[in-house]
């Protein structure tokens, strides 16, 4: 019994053993198996499989789009950059349905996105409203003879598609008609029918009112005027312009009508402004001599009309009552290389004193870079009445050839026959003229020079007189706020003297000549300056030549000075809505 028991207890012992085998084999499997898993931890990151096939279909997907991008490279090889910029956001949302052809539908919706950005260029965002018709032709030059369009003409656009205002860069110009692409620089237009170079800086108001273009110049200045010498003497006194433009389209061509007037007549001292050696009409039936006459109340009152020839061409024509022929450069008070000079040359009754003519009818052609044109006129100077309306016969005549080759140079040349123009001394004047204009635009400022000679082949009760007059002057505006400005000129006189300045010099002849310089130096800056108004403070000096043969009545050297007020409106600086 007691082996049997021994062998029962050792069949226990061994099936427990046999047990605790296998009940611990399977935690000893799933022990080792532990230590092999990693794999763990990696079911737990069972979502990175999925990115990893991800990063797998990414390279097969780009290949797959790049091939097609390149197979419809005709129009879409230029989106593929902003398809990769915009692939990291676009992907999660793309790869839903990736496979219903990723390509065609990614390649398409670029073309419709390129294609108006290059069609909105020219009236991009906010400014489409106001310039959305074409621009004038790159290649053709101004109108009215605007030669330098191919200055001015390219990148130009009209403001509005029935607007007579275009717009050259910049520079703001006038539509001739309804073509799009014949204009004339604003700057151009100079006192008449005159040409000053297209660059030249402007200062006025102007606004569109419907079709029309309304614009407003005007200048004032006011202050001391001290003349030096035994017939100098101090005035305080102002020189003063307004002048008001109306334009539109008419027809087929373009219409301005201007009114320019002046108080001068009321602001000029009895006789007229102090200025040596100054000499042309006449005051309480005397010539004036020393004096510069004022300008009438109503200085142009004018109408032209102008038509294009093709896209380089025009033929136009002006009336005045009064108004300026085609003689003579522009009008000084008009120059912009006198523009901070308020005194007149002293040859200005040898170059542009027909400006005022109660009476004008111009007409003539341009093409590209010339304007020939023509007037009949009444030549006589204006009388002392300076607030009426004159009738003398219309039996002058001029003719000018101008030349604009570029934006900054304009030149001329005329002759004219004026009939009688002197009221006290009857006889007819031949006069011809030439001159050269350059206008500089500098990055904060502008510097304009002008170079004129004047000569009038007068007789005067079987008297001849051949008289010359030349002038050289220059403007500087620098920094925007400062002018510098200088006028030197040689002239002929031969109505200096009275009967009894004769008999004091001991001169027998009734009209001896004599050679007179003027050489002024001045200076302005502007201490305020707004859209409607700019103020400027200045003053200049002048300093003359003559024969010694004068002293007597003039002083050995007599020098002569100005301090002034300056206002008008500021610089133009483009169209107003």
């Amino acid at each position: 019994m007691g082996k049997e028991t021994s062998n029962i207890n050792r069949v226990r012992s061994m099936s427990l053993m046999l047990l605790l085998l296998l009940v611990a084999t399977p935690a000893g499997i799933a022990q080792h198996e532990g230590h092999t898993m990693p794999a763990k931890p990696a079911a737990k990151a069972k979502p990175m499989p999925r990115p990893v096939p991800k990063r797998k279909a990414k390279p097969k997907t780009l290949p797959q789009k790049t091939k097609q991008v390149d197979e419809d490279n005709k129009v879409t090889s230029e989106m593929t950059p902003p398809a990769s910029e915009v692939s990291p956001i676009v992907k999660p949302s793309s790869e839903p349905a990736p496979q219903p052809a990723p390509g065609p539908s990614s390649a398409p919706t670029p073309v419709p996105e390129a294609q108006p950005m290059d069609h909105a260029e020219p009236s991009p965002g906010a400014t489409s409203p106001s310039r959305p018709e074409l621009p004038l032709d790159p290649k053709s030059p101004s109108a009215a003879g605007a030669a330098p369009s191919d200055d001015h003409s390219s990148h130009a656009t009209p403001t509005d598609s029935n607007s007579v205002m275009v717009m050259s860069g910049d520079q703001m110009a006038i539509r001739i008609g309804s073509s799009a692409v014949n204009a004339i620089p604003m700057g151009k237009m100079g006192s008449g029918t005159s040409w000053q170079p297209a660059s030249t800086q402007m200062n006025m108001l102007h606004k569109m009112s419907g079709d029309w273009l309304l614009m407003l110049h005007y200048n004032a200045v006011v202050g001391v005027n001290a003349q030096g010498g035994p017939r100098g003497v101090a005035k305080f006194e102002s020189q003063n312009w307004l002048m008001s433009t109306a334009l539109r389209r008419v027809g087929n061509g373009t219409l301005e009508l201007r009114g320019m007037f002046s108080f001068e007549p009321f602001t000029f001292p009895p006789g007229g402004s102090p200025l040596l050696f100054q000499t042309g009409e006449t005051y309480q039936g005397q010539l004036l001599i020393d004096r510069q006459h004022p300008h009438d109340l109503f200085m142009e009152l004018s109408s032209s009309y102008t038509m294009p020839l093709g896209d380089r061409g025009t033929w136009f024509a002006y009336f005045g009552y009064p108004g300026e022929p085609a003689l003579g450069p522009t009008a000084f008070m008009h120059r912009a290389s006198a523009s901070e000079n308020p005194a007149a040359p002293l040859s200005h009754h040898l170059q542009d004193s027909s400006h005022i003519s109660f009476g004008v009818l111009t007409t003539g052609f341009t093409y590209r870079w010339f304007k020939l044109e023509g007037s009949v006129f009444n030549g006589r100077e204006p009388g002392e009445n300076r607030y009426n309306f004159e009738a003398n016969p219309w039996s002058s005549r001029s003719a000018r050839l101008s030349f604009a080759p570029n934006s900054n140079w304009s030149m001329q040349i005329s002759h004219g026959f004026l009939r009688n123009p002197e009221a006290l001394e009857p006889g007819d004047v031949r006069r011809t003229t030439a001159s050269i204009s350059h206008n500089k635009v500098l990055k904060r400022g502008n510097w304009a020079t002008s170079l004129i000679w004047g000569r009038n082949h007068e007789s005067h009760e079987g008297e001849i007189f051949n008289l010359n007059g030349y002038v050289a002057e220059s403007t500087v505006n620098f920094q925007d706020k400062n002018y510098l400005y200088t006028r030197l000129e040689l002239v002929d006189k031969n109505q200096l003297l009275r009967a009894a300045d004769r008999q004091l010099l001991g001169i027998t002849e009734h009209h001896p000549t004599f050679r007179i310089g003027a050489y002024t130096f001045g200076g302005a800056r502007e201490v305020w300056t707004k859209e409607k108004l700019s103020v400027a403070i200045g003053g200049d000096f002048t300093f003359y030549s003559k024969p010694a043969t004068l002293d007597a009545i003039y002083g050995n050297t007599p020098t002569s000075y100005r301090f002034f007020l300056r206002f008008r409106p500021g610089k133009a600086q483009g169209a107003q809505p």
